[in-house]
């Protein structure tokens, strides 16, 4: 992988890449707020003069997007099972990562990721209840060894979170619409994914205002770069 330097250490899926310079995702349950926070990074970004790819998932490309239609909005109006759904975010995700992340980082870019793998880990094993492990296989062929260095969870209780999706007043998708004890259940696996990642993991307090919601992002990119400058 060109310009790109992984960092290699522990053995087990997952574990195996600290993660790519540059690459940051933003992980959290429903309403959370990180889209939000998303754009704002990026724009903070750009005013310290970098180049920089705003993107999400599922979706970041033509076919990703098309696979977000169906997963989102059941559009095929067939029953998803939950080891298609596993394979149809990997396979979104393998197209994200070899059409938009990695050309972005060789080219020198930030990338700014809405979600990425830790969103499968926690919605499909978590939430449908798949063997972490097996997601956790089948991601690690789709990624490439493209992990993020640094993944924002955007923790905020279950209750208030889907109070936000439905202040929106928009018709709730697919996964919107599961029931409290699946977004329970993504939750404590979001917990448990920053406690087996911590190398990676940076706790955002997503309960409070936009300000001070990003002011903890900014101590976050202080922490990890030295100063408030990326």
């Amino acid at each position: 992988m060109k310009n790109l330097t992984l960092w290699k250490g522990r053995s087990s899926v997952g574990e195996m890449v600290s993660g790519v310079p540059r690459f940051w995702s933003l992980e959290g349950c429903e309403g959370c707020g990180k889209s939000t926070q998303a754009a704002r990074i990026k724009a903070y970004l750009e005013q310290q003069g970098h180049e920089v790819v705003l993107t999400r998932e599922p979706g970041g490309t033509p076919t990703g997007e098309m696979i977000r239609n169906m997963l989102q909005h059941h559009a095929s109006g067939e029953d998803i099972a939950p080891s298609t759904e596993v394979l149809l975010f990997a396979a979104s995700r393998a197209q994200h990562v070899r059409h938009v992340i990695r050309p972005a980082l060789e080219a020198g870019k930030w990338v700014i990721c809405d979600r990425f793998v830790d969103s499968s880990l926690a919605y499909q094993s978590g939430g449908r209840g798949i063997s972490l492990e097996d997601v956790l296989k089948v991601n690690a062929f789709a990624l490439e060894d493209c992990w993020p260095i640094k993944t924002l969870w955007f923790d905020l209780p279950v209750e208030q979170a889907l109070e936000r999706v439905s202040d929106r007043g928009e018709a709730p998708d697919r996964f919107e619409s599961e029931q409290l004890a699946f977004h329970q259940r993504v939750a404590l696996t979001y917990q448990s994914l920053a406690d087996r990642f911590a190398h990676r993991f940076v706790r955002i307090d997503a309960s409070r205002g936009v300000e001070e919601v990003f002011a903890q992002v900014l101590d976050a990119v202080a922490e990890h770069t030295g100063s408030r400058g990326l």
